[in-house]
């Protein structure tokens, strides 16, 4: 197991930026072992929807998790607003880091994920396959 740190500027796409920090390292499995920080909009898939609610900001982020693979990545976010009010759901693309994000992935090559439809669910689901 390996660790790699960053820290995402303003601006920054996170859910783009976790996907290319964690495709440049090279490892076969991935998850996100911490998140902090703020965001200007949160684009968020609540249960049992297909579309994407655009929760505006300002946003801190209470909490990031989930699994990342060459298949792309699987990722839970829960913001608080101004007001304290928390929501949370799937991570879609388009949330932009207002301040800064620090997150730390965890690294591994014992296990390879990948993804594939999982007809039971109709989605494409994370396969765990030993090294």
């Amino acid at each position: 197991m390996r660790h790699l740190a960053l820290r995402l500027s303003p601006g920054t796409e996170l859910r783009s930026a976790l996907c290319e920090a964690f495709d440049e390292s090279g490892a076969a499995a991935g998850f996100v072992a911490a998140c902090v920080g703020s965001l200007t909009v949160a684009p968020l898939r609540f249960a049992d929807r297909d579309d994407a609610v655009e929760v505006p900001g300002p946003l801190e982020i209470v909490a990031l998790s989930g699994t990342l693979s060459t298949d792309g990545p699987h990722l839970h976010l829960t913001v608080a607003d101004a007001e304290g009010r928390v929501t949370g759901g799937h991570l879609m693309p388009g949330a932009l880091v207002r301040t800064t994000a620090e997150a730390v992935l965890g690294l591994t090559d014992a296990f390879a994920f990948s993804r594939a439809l999982d007809p039971a669910t109709g989605y494409a689901e994370l396969f765990i396959r030993a090294r």
